[in-house]
């Protein structure tokens, strides 16, 4: 036995994770916070890494076990290597473009891995070697992707342990405000990477619907949406959340039938959820052109209403109001043409740079118009939806819904849905809680089960309805 601080009794092994377990985490965003919280609060070493040091540095505030790091993998990538090499585990909340960067320097020096994100096609090329360094690169390990998983494999092995076969499976996730804080014509506001929201808009989607095959190209996406209400009370409200709409997300299918181990069933959807009005307005963005990628040099002095009246085709310093209103055949009372009013997309602010893309134009508006004010809360909806049969031919649905929501003059319910989840897996790899090597996403019982006993203990829970059908 060792005693610390003549205080506690540790075994060696215990003695050893409090002492030497060294946890890198690149990024310092919107979703930090917990993640660094919980690990620091569970005696681990956390080494911050941020482009902008200042960042890193408000997290860790000045904790004993707490270090900041300048580092920016666009500018100094060799420092990377060093990074890695010094940790036991790496988590990355970088943009997921640099996940394989960050998991080939931990193959290289056998050190695990935990990020948030989608497994991309690059990164399942790794599996091989992953295994062969003998590590573990823990992914979708968040909210969406994360918690769906979990929760949504939790309930299909109970019914599989029933011998029942699903029918049917649909979930929904969004980030909202709060409904006291809901105050802007968009229905939405900032608890993630504005970049990343717009991005989202130009993704394609597949899914299974009674049997057959849904695709929807990127530019179709906002016309695919449905009414979706969520008849269920948040923590502490005296009424139902109520109305909000859903369209689809990605690709529902592929691999998910597969990880799920639900081949039987006949419709597969994964979707957003959003407060009514989003999509009409998206699928005006995308037509106007707003979520093109390309760069283009502007002259000095070139605002808003001229960037919309070029992607409209009209002369620049025209009306653009009247442009929008002509072109998609809108009346002036449309909330669509408030919102792009409110947004500052028909007004004379300039562009925020000479050489800009219009995706990356309509991202600074969102930054400058849709951020929370001081104490407003956000809030994550995801409900999942199952139909399913028992062997005596009955058949059920289950709803499960989780509402959660950010704790006001504190950490956002966005930060915390998506990074305790990852701090919990981080902990189970170090405690040997997870063995299993490779790339993982967590949709086994040994992972998914003490994750979200964890998350009910922190309050994030979901409520269950059972209806026969």
């Amino acid at each position: 036995m060792v005693i610390i601080h003549k205080r506690t009794y540790l075994t060696q092994n215990e003695f050893l994770v409090i002492k030497l377990k060294k946890i890198l985490i690149l990024g310092a965003g919107m979703v930090a916070g917990p993640h660094i919280n919980y690990l620091l609060d569970h005696n681990y070493e956390v080494i911050v890494a941020s482009r902008t040091l200042s960042k890193a540095q408000k997290l860790i505030k000045n904790h004993p076990r707490g270090t900041a790091i300048e580092f920016d993998i666009t500018k100094t990538p060799e420092k990377l290597e060093t990074l890695v090499k010094n940790c036991d585990i790496a988590v990355s909340l970088l943009p997921y473009i640099y996940h394989v960067e960050v998991a080939k320097q931990c193959i290289r020096y056998k050190k695990h891995m935990v990020t948030t994100s989608y497994v991309s096609p690059e990164m399942r090329k790794l599996e091989q070697e992953t295994k062969e360094a003998n590590i573990t690169i823990l992914n979708e390990i968040g909210v969406d992707p994360g918690i769906d998983h979990m929760s949504a494999q939790k309930i299909i092995d109970s019914i599989h342990a029933r011998s029942g076969k699903v029918l049917s499976f649909t979930s929904y996730t969004g980030g909202l405000p709060a409904p006291d804080a809901n105050t802007n014509p968009w229905g939405y506001k900032l608890s993630w990477s504005p970049r990343g929201v717009i991005l989202a808009g130009r993704n394609a989607a597949k899914y299974l619907k009674d049997g057959k095959i849904v695709e929807i190209s990127g530019e179709e996406l906002f016309d695919h949406y449905s009414p979706y209400p969520v008849n269920e009370k948040g923590p502490g409200d005296k009424k139902e959340l109520g109305m909000l709409e859903g369209y689809p997300n990605r690709n529902s299918m592929e691999p998910y039938i597969a990880i799920y181990q639900i081949p039987e069933t006949q419709t597969m959807i994964r979707g957003t959820l959003r407060n009514p009005g989003w999509c009409r307005t998206m699928k005006k963005i995308a037509d106007v052109g707003y979520l093109k990628l390309e760069e283009e040099e502007f002259p000095d002095g070139f605002t808003y209403k001229n960037l919309t009246n070029k992607l409209l085709g009209a002369p620049i310093d025209s009306n653009a109001k009247n442009n929008l209103m002509k072109k998609f055949s809108l009346k002036e009372d449309d909330n669509i043409i408030f919102r792009f009013e409110w947004m500052g997309l028909l007004g004379n602010t300039p562009l925020p740079k000479k050489k800009i893309s219009p995706l990356d134009a309509l991202c600074a508006q969102f930054e400058a118009h849709l951020q929370y004010a001081p104490g407003e809360r956000d809030m994550l909806v995801m409900v999942h939806q199952f139909k399913y049969q028992l062997t005596d031919g009955k058949k059920e649905q289950l709803t499960s819904t989780m509402i959660d929501y950010g704790i006001s003059n504190g950490p956002s319910s966005m930060s915390r849905t998506v990074g305790l989840p990852a701090a919990i897996g981080v902990r189970m790899i170090l405690e040997n809680k997870i063995t299993d090597r490779g790339i993982l996403i967590p949709v086994k019982k040994s992972i998914y089960e003490p994750i979200l006993k964890e998350l009910s203990e922190l309050n994030i829970r979901f409520k269950e309805r059972v209806i026969s059908l």
